[in-house]
């Protein structure tokens, strides 16, 4: 039996029950707003600990304004012993709901998920938030395909810290942090750890831990080891497998820093496998053409025989035949010529002794001069040092491609350029977005630290015009702090412009 009235709304129907009481379907009585009302029991309203987190929760969602975390608007008390508040009402169903019905859901798609749920997650995170029991049932999905973030009545309030106390375990077993099991002190860090584990679940479907009860769960998160969730499904990008096990680190320090970052991490993986895709597509239709115009070259050449025969047939009937035509059609002759022909191309064809008295390159037991080189520009990058390759392998084509019998060497060493450029791009790019993120959190609060990154990367990649756009947006970060000429401070490093 649910109450018929709460406040100003009408209820309608019980919608949904949880650790913090019971949520209805109900309408204001003056506006006609459609609201989902949470009522906090009667029972644990006398219980001073229960009204303190109640009002808690109300005082942190007042904070949160985001398209990815369910909007508050309003809460109240009926007597002494009946809280409530209104909330936005999402028409849809919880992230676990849908869990029971598809077991899995695709990666693209749980990426997807993820990247939305990391918008809520540093929306709460920039506002002292954090949420501490970040699972699939308090994250909900409208018909649109929108998730939202619910539930934030277990989330510890930064600037209240003195509300919670040495060892207090709040959160769901499945999903909770290795330092939230011992009691220790949690961060955004934290919720990250849960959002590796939601996101393990959309992936494998199930979490990474189970057990018989939740004291075998924890022990687990402390201590235990989970399959990766490539073992599962071999579908799942390598990249993206990287990402959960690292949310997953038992060590908060070892994980991803925040939300922001892991966001960035996830839209990288798209690019890059929308990159290899679209590669991979165009080799199968390269390959796939050659291998139909080779299936029908067979048809075609044989009946183009049978043709040219039909025609020379009918042409030698109307004609006397010569003393040439008599030899061409004797098979002896033929194959007589053949060998002939074969025997010249032997005779001709030169010997490595020809080619060692006349070599384009030093021909020896030992390597040629080039190829020892490009050997070393190899070792180079696999090292690490794409710039050290690149140097010795442009000095090489420098030397030789006047030689024109170095044609070929000279296309393999462009090649071998062009591997080095393109596979360099991708990391360079990758490790200058990481710093600009980084950079941009601490501008506020470490401005000299900040400077320091923007003037490093330009200083490094200027001159790289595959890198202007990433060394552009230095510039413009730069270009916002304001001048320190004043205050008598100079860079150890020259302004990059």
């Amino acid at each position: 039996m649910h109450p018929a009235r709460l406040g100003p709304y009408l209820i309608d129907r019980k919608i949904g029950a949880g650790g913090m009481g019971n949520v209805y379907l109900g309408r204001h009585d003056v506006t006609g707003q459609i609201a989902a009302i949470k009522e906090l029991p009667a029972a644990l309203a006398r219980e001073e600990g229960f009204v303190l987190r109640f009002n808690r929760e109300i005082e942190a969602m007042r904070k949160m304004n985001s398209p990815h975390i369910v909007k508050l608007y309003e809460s109240g008390s009926d007597d002494a012993e009946t809280y409530y508040y209104s909330m936005e009402y999402v028409d849809g169903e919880t992230l676990s709901g849908r869990l029971r019905r598809e077991r899995r859901i695709p990666w693209k798609e749980a990426v997807q998920l993820c990247l939305q749920i990391c918008s809520g997650l540093k929306h709460a995170h920039d506002e002292g938030i954090v949420h501490r029991d970040l699972k699939p049932s308090n994250l909900l999905l409208d018909k649109n395909g929108t998730i939202k973030l619910t539930d934030f009545g277990v989330a510890q309030v930064f600037a209240a810290g003195r509300l919670t106390f040495t060892g207090a375990i709040i959160g769901t077993a499945e999903y909770m942090a290795p330092e939230q099991v011992d009691g220790r002190r949690t961060d955004r860090r934290s919720d990250l750890y849960s959002l590796g584990a939601v996101l393990y679940t959309m992936l494998v479907g199930r979490p990474p831990f189970s057990g018989g009860t939740a004291a075998e769960i924890m022990q687990k998160q402390r201590f235990g080891q989970f399959d990766a969730p490539r073992k599962f499904d071999s579908e799942i990008p390598s990249w993206l497998d990287d990402i959960v096990c690292q949310l997953l680190e038992k060590d908060p320090e070892r994980r991803l820093p925040d939300a922001f970052v892991l966001s960035k991490r996830l839209q990288e993986l798209l690019k890059k496998m929308e990159l290899k895709h679209s590669t991979d597509e165009s080799r199968s239709l390269s390959e796939s053409g050659t291998r139909l115009d080779l299936a029908a070259a067979p048809r075609r050449f044989f009946d183009a025989i049978l043709m040219r025969d039909l025609v020379k047939s009918q042409i030698s009937s109307d004609e006397p035949e010569t003393f040439f035509g008599r030899i061409s059609n004797n098979i002896w002759v033929l194959v007589g010529m053949l060998l002939l022909v074969l025997g010249s191309v032997v005779w001709l064809w030169p010997t490595e002794r020809s080619l060692d008295r006349d070599p384009p390159i030093v021909r020896s037991g030992q390597q040629s001069e080039a190829d020892r080189i490009v050997q070393m520009a190899r070792i180079r990058w696999k090292g690490g040092d794409a710039a050290g390759a690149q140097y010795l392998l442009k000095n090489l084509r420098a030397v030789i491609v006047s030689d024109a019998d170095q044609f070929h060497f000279v296309r393999n060493i462009d090649r071998l350029l062009a591997s080095i450029r393109n596979h360099r791009g991708t990391y360079q790019r990758a490790f200058i977005r990481t710093a600009l993120d980084r950079a941009h959190r601490m501008m506020l609060e470490e401005r000299e630290k900040a400077d320091g990154i923007w003037r490093g990367i330009i200083q490094l990649y200027r001159d790289d015009s595959s890198l202007q756009d990433l060394v552009d947006e230095a510039r413009s970060q730069l270009a916002t702090l304001p001048t320190r000429s004043e205050e008598g401070e100079h860079s150890s490093i020259p302004a990059p412009w």
